[in-house]
């Protein structure tokens, strides 16, 4: 929980946009989609897939893992799944 609510991806990355001191529309920029498309991932209007997750994370520097498990989290708590998700990479053959 950050400040009395759960981790979201959109929180997350709103967080990391503030900590940087980017405005929306900069930090839209940098991830390759819309100012109001990145407002609506930050107020949880609209879900990131696992895939646009991982790019993200990539573009900024941070755990792919980290991403994917938090858009996975959101999808299942959108529809009321009370499940928790754990997220680790593939070892290569």
């Amino acid at each position: 929980d950050l400040f009395g609510s759960p981790l979201t991806l959109g929180n997350f990355l709103q967080s990391i946009r503030m900590g940087e001191e980017l405005t929306l529309a900069n930090f839209a920029e940098m991830l390759g989609i819309s100012r109001s498309h990145l407002n609506d991932i930050e107020k949880g209007r609209t879900a990131v897939s696992p895939q646009k997750a991982a790019e993200y994370a990539k573009i900024l520097g941070y755990s792919e893992e980290q991403f994917v498990r938090l858009a996975i989290q959101d999808h299942l708590n959108r529809h009321n799944l009370n499940f928790e998700v754990t997220v680790s990479k593939k070892r290569s053959a």
